[in-house]
C-alpha cells in the first residue's frame, strides 16, 4: 500500500526565466540549493506555481533532470501530471519520464466542468495507470469545479495510491469533514499559505507552498512547530506574514513570489505571456514589509 511522503513544507517551486523569455538554469539550481539549505522537506515541481502550461515539453524534462539531479534523493520530489483530458493523462503517466519522482500532484480538470462522478472516474482512471502515489489538487478557483468531502473521501476509499489531496478550496467546513472521514492511510495537504496554520491545527500536514519559495526557512519553522502541537510561536510568525500571504496573490500567481524573489537578488523578475509581473506599487509594498520583518537571505 503507498503511504504519503509529502508531509510539512513542501515548495511549488517557481520557474525562473532570463531577461529574453528562457528558462534561467542557472537561477533555478541556485533556488533549489537555498531551499534544500533551508529546510524544505519536499518539492512539488512543474505544477500550477511553475508556470507549467507555458513550457515546452524540453524544458518541462530538463527541469525535471535538474531537479532530480539536485536534490539527489535528499527530499521527496511530486510531480504535477494532470489535465482536463482524461486519456492525455493517462498517455503522460505511462510514456513520460518519472525517473526519481515520489509523487504525482493531479488537479481537478479544468474548462470541461465534470460532475462528481467524472471527477470521480477521472482520477480512479489516474490511479490505475501508475504505480507512484497520486495527491490530488482541488483548486476550485482555478478550474471551475469544487470537489466535494464525498468524492474526496470515495477516492480515498476506493485507490490505494491515492495517498492525500492538497485542498485549496478555502471551504474550512469542507477540509474539516475530509480530516474527520478519511481513511488513515490518506492525508490533508494545505494548498493556501494563508490558511495553512489553522488547517495544521484541525489534521493537515502540511502546505504546499508558494512563499515557500522565498521564506523557506521560516515559513518551514511555523509549519514544523504547528506540527508539533506548539499553537503560540507558529501562530506568531503566522501573523507575521498575513500581509505578505495577501499581497503574494494580488497580481495573481506567481507574479508576487517572483517580485519577492526578484527584491531577494534570486531571480529575474519575469513570467511568460499570459502572465505579467506584479504592479509597481505591489512590489514597492512587497519590499517595504520585507525590511520592516528583518527578514534575512
Amino acid at each position: 500500500m503507498a503511504h504519503n511522503k509529502f508531509k510539512g513544507l513542501g515548495v511549488a517551486l517557481i520557474t525562473p526565466f532570463t531577461k529574453t523569455g528562457e528558462v534561467d538554469y542557472t537561477a533555478l539550481r541556485r533556488l533549489l540549493d537555498y531551499q534544500i539549505s533551508n529546510g524544505v522537506d519536499f518539492l512539488c515541481i512543474l505544477a500550477t506555481t511553475g508556470e507549467t502550461p507555458c513550457l515546452t515539453a524540453d524544458e518541462k524534462q530538463k527541469i525535471k533532470d535538474i531537479v532530480v539531479e539536485k536534490v539527489a534523493g535528499r527530499i521527496p520530489i511530486l510531480m504535477g501530471c494532470g489535465g482536463n483530458n482524461t486519456s492525455a493523462v493517462v498517455h503522460a503517466l505511462k510514456t513520460d519520464d518519472f525517473t526519481g519522482v515520489d509523487g504525482v500532484l493531479s488537479v481537478c480538470p479544468y474548462y470541461n466542468k465534470p460532475s462528481q462522478e467524472g471527477l470521480y472516474q477521472h482520477f480512479r482512471t489516474i490511479a490505475e495507470a501508475t504505480s507512484l502515489p497520486v495527491v490530488l489538487y482541488n483548486v476550485p478557483g482555478r478550474v471551475g469545479v469544487n470537489m466535494t468531502a464525498h468524492t474526496t473521501l470515495r477516492l480515498a476509499r476506493d485507490c490505494e495510491n491515492i495517498v492525500a489531496i492538497k485542498e485549496a478550496s478555502g471551504n474550512f467546513t469542507q477540509i474539516d469533514d475530509i480530516i474527520k472521514n478519511k481513511p488513515e492511510n490518506f492525508d490533508v495537504i494545505s494548498g493556501d499559505d494563508g490558511i495553512t496554520f489553522p488547517l495544521i491545527t484541525l489534521g493537515a500536514v502540511g502546505v504546499i507552498s508558494v512563499i515557500g519559495n522565498a521564506l523557506p526557512k521560516e515559513f518551514s519553522r511555523m509549519v514544523r512547530l504547528a506540527l508539533q502541537g506548539d499553537y503560540t510561536p507558529a501562530l506568531h510568525i503566522h501573523h507575521k506574514f498575513t500581509e505578505l500571504f495577501k499581497l503574494l496573490f494580488v497580481d495573481g500567481n506567481p507574479a508576487g513570489v517572483k517580485a519577492m524573489l526578484n527584491a531577494m537578488g534570486f531571480i529575474e523578475n519575469e513570467l511568460r505571456l499570459p502572465l505579467v509581473p506584479a504592479r509597481i506599487t505591489t512590489m514597492g509594498e512587497i519590499s517595504a514589509i520585507m525590511k520592516d520583518l528583518n527578514i534575512k537571505y
